[in-house]
């Protein structure tokens, strides 16, 4: 187990110490529930283990488990079944419906589907850093993020939760770096990115697995345009994508997971509770430096130290 996008936000270490012994009661009154006939999508949390506990605690890290489903019924497929209803009706009463009865109809027809409606489900792993005060979640998504969002504040009413700013915006930070060829202490820049133009038709250049010419990209920044998508390698030990938006993408683990292989127990659970700690371990470390080379975190209390 290893995330492969981090979509990260700041969480009130304070808050979170005081529901910490009430967390599973919590989650447990807003449980992942399958959609009935009759629901188009249904989302809560599950074990994230597959041990009955929505909560598992591993040396002060927390991992949960967002699950979703969805009926899959194209609009498509509902206009369709609606006019053919339309005409059967046109046929027996002699006029077409009005717009209020094809609206019934619409409804009628879409209540009808459901039932038959084939469903895709999926669910997200969120990691709690009880000690730095992060909520990640393993998404690309900003859309899904916004869903976990909602179900967590529902589910944990006034934890304090807000986005994590640090004083220099990647854009700026990865744009110097890309400017100077050198990358932050303990970083390497890697062979994919992308440049955006601010004008209206929003110019973009990318180079996926390429070199970076030097005199390439300085021309492209001095026509104007800065980097929104830059490839990174920690340490030499992780790999990924860090975007204008902070969310780190494509995460790729290098010699970490070989090299523990060795020393990991053999037992599922023991095994499943070392992957997340060496992941946490190392996300962590990656994480400290990344808000260290963009300045550091902008704090909620605005008292604005270092990360």
């Amino acid at each position: 187990m290893f995330f492969r996008n981090l979509q990260i936000y700041q969480i009130s270490v304070a808050k979170l110490r005081l529901i910490q012994e009430k967390m599973e009661s919590m989650l447990l009154a807003h449980a992942f529930q399958p959609c009935t006939s009759m629901d188009m999508i249904s989302s809560g949390w599950i074990s994230p283990c597959d041990n009955g506990k929505f909560v598992h605690h591993v040396d002060r890290q927390l991992l949960l488990r967002f699950e979703t489903e969805k009926k899959l019924l194209p609009a498509s497929v509902i206009t369709h079944f609606t006019k053919m209803k339309a005409c059967e009706i046109e046929e027996e009463q002699g006029f077409k419906p009005g717009r209020k009865h094809m609206k019934e109809l619409k409804e009628r027809v879409t209540d009808e589907l459901l039932p038959r409606a084939f469903s895709l489900t999926g669910s997200v792993l969120v990691w709690i850093d009880s000690v730095n005060g992060w909520l990640i979640f393993n998404t690309s998504s900003p859309t899904k993020s916004d869903e976990i969002i909602k179900m967590f504040l529902k589910s944990f009413n006034d934890i304090g939760l807000e986005s994590v700013r640090v004083k220099i915006s990647p854009q700026q930070a990865m744009t110097s770096w890309l400017l100077g060829n050198e990358a932050p202490k303990g970083f390497t820049i890697d062979q994919d990115t992308e440049l955006k133009a601010h004008t209206e038709d929003k110019a973009t250049v990318r180079y996926v697995r390429h070199s970076l010419d030097a005199d390439d990209v300085h021309r492209h920044i001095a026509a104007g345009k800065e980097c929104t998508k830059l490839a990174l390698t920690w340490n030499d030990r992780i790999s990924f994508v860090l975007t204008d938006t902070l969310a780190i993408k494509s995460i790729k683990p290098l010699d970490i997971l070989s090299g523990e292989a060795d020393a990991q127990p053999r037992d599922e659970g023991e095994r499943f509770d070392a992957d997340f700690i060496l992941m946490a371990g190392e996300l962590s470390k990656m994480l400290d430096d990344l808000f260290f080379a963009l300045g550091g975190l902008i704090l909620e209390d605005s008292d604005e130290k270092a990360a």
